[in-house]
């Protein structure tokens, strides 16, 4: 729709060029017909370089907008950009515009479902019970398990393996919140994308972006019961045990292994060939190289003399006994 009959909707006061929009995104990757908002202060470095066509923005930050870009101004533009992902929300169920393409020597069961525009390439098995939804691209000799869902729009590459259960691309858990604890829905338009030689185990959920894609990138092993949310990226031969939750936006690096039951925050980086031991939670940022352990999060030679120290004061306080 065109910005003016969004802003009308919204109950935004827009006074700039008028224009069609084509969808939200963020300010690094909006371009001149999408529009883009500022929440995050984090983000703030983006704004000036932005090419968005407008901003929902705050009115004391509106200044700051590059020339040629709008403002939408608002008391909360996370909010306001929740309410108008509505709008560009993709269709659940496609058009059948053309046929689904199955290469050559597939075995698909007969109970699987493969949606419409959809590719298969050769030598993939399909089990029975697959759920495949439209506009899905799934590369050569992967095999999809008994009751895997994949929703629309997701990539897989060539040589991949996913487990019973698991499920590819649903909505990332992402709500803005009204004053009043009303909670409001973003429309996940991104996808997912799986590169070449993954495997991912049984009951592991991969969400969908909210803008962009969600990117598990090649050769790399997620376990079983394994959580991965919206817009965060795995780097090659990454390795995921089973437990893990990543919260939305987190970024790993190449060759990061991260222990069962360990955990990120959202909109971090964990640099090449870190290692999160078990139960680890990431809460901020860190380099790559070495092996962490612990909550709050510490270089594991300095977590395992922590250990000992309070297993010394432990034993001395019984002798006082």
């Amino acid at each position: 729709m065109r910005i003016t009959e969004l802003a009308n909707r919204l109950g935004i006061k827009y006074e700039g060029e008028d224009f069609e929009v084509e969808g939200i995104s963020t300010l690094s990757e909006a371009t001149r017909n999408e529009i883009s908002f500022l929440e995050n202060q984090k983000y703030l470095k983006d704004l000036p370089l932005t090419k968005a066509g407008a901003v929902f923005i705050r009115e004391e930050q509106k200044s700051l907008l590059p020339k040629g870009v709008y403002a939408l101004v608002t008391e909360n533009p996370y909010l306001s950009m929740a309410y108008a992902s509505k709008y560009f929300a993709k269709k659940l169920i496609r058009e059948k515009k053309f046929e689904t393409k199955i290469g050559k020597n597939c075995i698909i069961d007969e109970k699987a479902h493969i949606g419409v525009n959809s590719q298969i390439g050769d030598g993939t098995i399909v089990f029975a019970g697959a759920f495949i939804g439209d506009n899905v691209t799934i590369g050569k000799n992967c095999v999809i398990y008994p009751n895997v869902t994949i929703y629309n729009d997701t990539v897989i590459g060539d040589d991949c393996r996913i487990h019973a259960g698991a499920v590819i691309g649903s909505d990332g858990f992402g709500y803005a919140h009204t004053k009043d604890g009303k909670h409001v829905k973003i429309y996940h338009n991104g996808r997912v994308v799986i590169e070449n030689e993954v495997e991912i185990g049984a009951n592991t959920t991969i969400d969908r972006a909210v803008f962009g894609s969600t990117i598990i990138k090649r050769g790399s092993i997620i376990d079983n019961l394994v959580q991965i949310g919206h817009n965060c990226e795995i780097g090659e031969y990454s390795v995921i045990v089973a437990q893990t939750g990543l919260s939305g936006s987190s970024k790993l690096g190449r060759g990061v292994i991260m222990g069962g039951q360990s955990a990120t925050a959202g909109h971090l980086k964990i640099g090449d060939y870190a290692v999160i031991a078990a139960r680890g939670g990431v809460t901020k940022s860190i380099k790559g190289g070495e092996t962490y352990s612990g909550f709050p999060l510490m270089r594991h030679k300095e977590w395992l003399k922590l250990q000992g120290l309070l297993s010394r004061i432990l034993k001395s306080k019984e002798k006082s006994r």
